[in-house]
């Protein structure tokens, strides 16, 4: 299946992952610069993904559209929500619906979102935390998601960092490493200045676990605990 990324992310086979996720110091700055650090091998390449699905976080599934049209491998995954942040018609999207899971016991939700730096995807970052959280809590906190987009690398993970960031009170850096150590991704810098922003609104309401945070622009904010 032809992969297609962001224009800015340059590819090259995936270094083996390393043994435990890493833990950025919560202090640090948090860059667009430094998200793109975490998802490089460091030398400015990226890897593409190397399942059609990880699970991410547990219960947390990321893949892409070829899991999410297989309702029967979903369902043997024991997926009980899907998250589509693609939903839509054109090749970059995929074109499922509530109806397409009718009878499945499937639970979805569609974001219609495009994979470019223009897009505002963080105008969706509480819809789509409200939505996984629902999935997480069903059948007495036995529910699983699988939050998709074409190709599971840009716009799923980034709404999966969010959510990580507005649930689990994770800063940015760590959200993503978290992420990042399951499965190769790449959000486009658009959706990373956007997880940027998002942190330092956390952080400077205290939502943020840690002493202390430093916002995207330096300012420090103390984080209540």
């Amino acid at each position: 299946m032809k992969k297609h990324l962001s224009p800015t992310k340059l590819l090259q086979p995936p270094p083996p992952p390393p043994a435990e996720a890493p833990a950025p110091a919560p202090s640090s700055d948090v860059t667009v610069q430094q998200l793109n650090e975490l998802l490089s091998n460091g030398s400015g390449f990226y890897s593409l993904p190397t399942q059609h699905f990880n699970e991410v976080f547990p219960r947390i599934y990321i893949g892409n559209a070829f899991v999410a049209q297989n309702a029967m491998r979903l369902q043997k995954l024991g997926v009980t929500h899907v998250l589509n942040v693609a939903e839509g018609t054109s090749f970059m999207h995929v074109n499922t619906s509530a109806e397409f899971y009718a009878g499945t016991g499937i639970t979805y939700h569609g974001i219609q979102a495009n994979d470019t730096v223009q897009f505002s995807l963080s105008a969706f970052f509480e819809e789509g935390a409200d939505f996984i959280d629902k999935a997480l809590a069903h059948n007495n906190g036995k529910g699983k998601v699988y939050v998709h987009c074409r190709e599971g690398y840009s716009r799923s993970p980034t709404m999966v960092i969010a959510y990580l960031m507005l649930r689990h009170k994770m800063d940015a850096r760590l959200a993503v490493a978290t992420v990042r150590h399951k499965r190769e991704i790449g959000p486009n810098d658009g959706f990373l200045r956007q997880l940027c922003q998002l942190n330092e609104k956390l952080a400077k309401e205290g939502k943020l676990n840690g002493e202390e945070r430093v916002a995207c622009d330096g300012s420090q904010t103390r984080a209540r605990l």
